[in-house]
């Protein structure tokens, strides 16, 4: 009697374990969704800080994509730096968390790019984000080669480093080409064709690297991209974005 006791109580505490870890999994799952709905309806801050709470990599991965937007599209030049500090670190803990997750990667790098910006050009080449970004973007690209977004920010990196640099001192010091922008870029494009980000920052690469060059391809691929619906508040901040591009260009 008393090993059926003990039995049926092991049981019964497996039983209670079980459900136990099953109703913090649904409200896992739920807060990460309450996050990206705050994401989508452009509340960037309440998902960084929602994301952030969830604690995983997913959650944490949101939640430096959500604060990088939110400083660098929203908050002020007073406090942009110190947040965009804090999306990297998030980053970086949603990257150890889980090193598989090309998206944290990602984010990382776009956090650190972001970040180099707020900082300047000098104090970013001393402390070697260059390097950084490009190494985050490829390892997410190596985690999934078919991520639309990393072949993006790829071509961006090249094109930046050529178009600010030079094609001599990039492709030396960094080792940054024209041809892989152009190529990086255009698989995003094949990628998705669909996602406003994908033509919008096509064309912004693209000038990057010669804006007499490739002018018209340019107002082409922002003309896409303001036609593109907006699907998210960011798509809209993007949105806003490529008119004014577009118009610079004389597109209308």
């Amino acid at each position: 009697m008393k090993g059926q006791a003990v039995q049926v109580a092991g049981c019964a505490a497996g039983f209670l374990l079980s459900c136990c870890l099953a109703l913090a999994g649904t409200a896992g799952a739920q807060a990460i969704d309450e996050a990206r709905e705050a994401y989508t309806q452009g509340r960037f801050a309440d998902a960084a800080r929602m994301g952030e709470a969830v604690g995983t990599s997913k959650g944490l991965a949101l939640a430096a994509r959500s604060l990088t937007i939110h400083a660098y599209y929203i908050a002020g030049k007073h406090e942009r730096e110190a947040l965009l500090e804090r999306a990297v670190e998030m980053a970086r803990k949603a990257v150890r968390s889980a090193p598989g997750n090309a998206d944290a990667h990602l984010q990382l790098a776009h956090a650190l790019g972001r970040y180099a910006q707020a900082i300047g050009p000098f104090e970013a080449a001393n402390r070697g984000y260059a390097e950084k970004i490009r190494e985050a973007t490829e390892t997410a690209l190596r985690l999934d080669p078919d991520m639309a977004s990393a072949h993006l920010s790829l071509g961006r990196w090249h094109a930046e480093l050529v178009g600010t640099a030079g094609s001599f001192l990039a492709r030396l010091t960094y080792g940054a080409r024209e041809k892989h922008a152009l190529a990086s870029l255009e698989r995003a494009f094949e990628l998705a064709p669909n996602a406003k980000a994908v033509p919008f920052e096509y064309a912004v690469g693209l000038l990057a690297l010669d804006e007499d060059e490739y002018r018209e391809q340019a107002r082409g691929l922002l003309k896409r991209a303001v036609e593109l619906p907006a699907r998210d508040a960011y798509e809209g901040l993007l949105h806003k974005k490529a008119v004014k591009r577009l118009r610079a260009l004389g597109g209308g």
